[in-house]
């Protein structure tokens, strides 16, 4: 009887090669990737304070492959010591639906959602940027400082999170990395300093805030996975040029960008593109080097899809 394989997380974490997936997220955004509107359910969770939230992901690619995530976000574990995300992918062979690998969902997601950050910033940042602000200490922060550093120079990480020992863990974790991160106390203070500014957290309000910010910056939101969360203000969405992972998520599924665009903050047409535009060359990224450009993500199927096939090649060699 056939048995799927399971891929583990420090499976993940150890073939993880961000120049390579970034490459493969490149293709699979030109490619003929089929994945549906994602399902969306926010829940109450009695006796906790905040609601969780259900995600279910499924893509497909006809005759080849074909996955589904299934996430849970429980903002309040970590009061339990548990992580707030929770979430597994299940990669079938798409042509007959046989179950492939199981694949613990939450690395998947960490490595595919900075390699998405890393492809969008080698369309947006300038070429030259050497300074990251880190916004968060989470499980995403340090994939999304490696996969940064993997497609520009950087010399100098700023890390910026609430908790100041998970932010010094975080440095530590990367002692031995090719730049240098220095902890900072406030986020202005690293902001001012960053080519490349990028938030990942579960804050409810504005974190990155437009009077900090300067010409040639480059702003990769993250979090904010709800209509009712923001992670920049207002001013930070006047002030930059605004470009989305796809259209059909970013513009509905985050305040981020739906508080703005229902109080008329920001007019739909001044979305300038989507990922798969830009790798289809259909549309610029950025034009001038003095231009503030800012990248607004909250996943798709279609980077799981392509992520867990590289997975699953590189570990079981299919």
């Amino acid at each position: 009887m056939h048995q799927p394989l399971f891929i583990s997380a420090d499976q993940i974490y150890g073939h993880a090669d961000y120049r390579e997936l970034v490459e493969v997220l490149r293709s699979g955004f030109r490619s003929a990737i089929t994945a549906p509107m994602r399902h969306h359910h926010d829940f109450p969770n009695p006796p906790n304070e905040k609601e969780a939230t259900l995600l279910l992901m499924p893509a497909w690619e006809a005759g080849r492959s074909l996955g589904v995530k299934v996430a849970a976000v429980f903002p309040d574990n970590s009061r339990l010591g548990l992580p707030a995300i929770q979430a597994t992918y299940l990669l079938l062979d798409g042509s007959t639906g046989q179950l492939n690998v199981i694949i613990e969902g939450k690395s998947l997601t960490a490595t595919r959602t900075a390699a998405a950050s890393a492809l969008a910033s080698d369309f947006l940042s300038r070429p030259d940027s050497r300074t990251l602000m880190m916004i968060g200490a989470g499980a995403l922060a340090p994939q999304l400082i490696r996969a940064h550093a993997a497609v520009r120079p950087i010399e100098q990480v700023y890390v910026w999170a609430r908790n100041t020992e998970a932010a010094a863990r975080l440095r530590d974790s990367l002692a031995g990395s090719p730049f240098d991160i220095q902890v900072v106390q406030d986020i202005p203070t690293g902001m001012e300093r960053a080519d490349i500014i990028s938030c990942a957290t579960l804050s409810p309000d504005p974190l990155v805030l437009g009077r900090y910010l300067k010409p040639g910056q480059h702003i990769d939101l993250v979090g904010s996975y709800k209509k009712n969360t923001r992670e920049a203000d207002d001013e930070t969405i006047r002030k930059t040029e605004i470009f989305v992972d796809t259209y059909q998520g970013a513009l509905v599924e985050t305040g981020d960008l739906a508080i703005p665009l229902a109080t008329g903050v920001l007019e739909r047409s001044a979305v300038k593109a989507e990922l798969s535009e830009l790798c289809g060359g259909q549309k610029p990224g950025r034009v001038s080097g003095s231009a503030i450009t800012l990248f607004k993500s909250v996943g798709h199927a279609s980077e799981d899809l392509a992520a867990a096939n590289y997975f699953y090649s590189k570990i079981a060699g299919k």
